[in-house]
């Protein structure tokens, strides 16, 4: 019996997913909210963005990074460029915004590439 309260204890406090999450040439933005994300840019290293026009409510999206665009028309070169911060824009139905960004908690490629490459 205590074998099973300790393990639905440990189902039950999973860590809460993380928004952006980077896993090699892949973004996954996890919309785990009850509000529909409108009009979502997210960038990197603030000169590549990628526009989005909705991201629905509780669901997911994956997003190539190389498919992030700088102004004069550049891909983000995954293999060649080190990320340093990476942010998401969006309005929420109601007319107000949402900003997130993404937390490296470790410190140069390892933490850059999500530990992984």
């Amino acid at each position: 019996m205590a074998a099973l309260v300790v393990c639905a204890a440990a189902c039950r406090d999973k860590p809460p997913v993380e928004p952006l999450q980077l896993d090699g040439n892949l973004l996954t933005v996890d919309n785990r909210s009850a509000q529909e994300w409108k009009s979502v840019e997210i960038w990197l290293n603030r000169n590549h963005s990628v526009r989005i026009p909705s991201i629905a409510a509780g669901s997911r999206m994956q997003v190539p990074l190389d498919s992030f665009v700088a102004g004069f028309g550049q891909r983000f070169n995954y293999k060649r460029t080190q990320i340093t911060d990476l942010r998401l824009k969006a309005t929420l139905p109601d007319g107000s915004s949402i900003e997130l960004q993404h937390e490296f908690t470790q410190g140069g490629l390892a933490g850059a590439f999500g530990g992984k490459r």
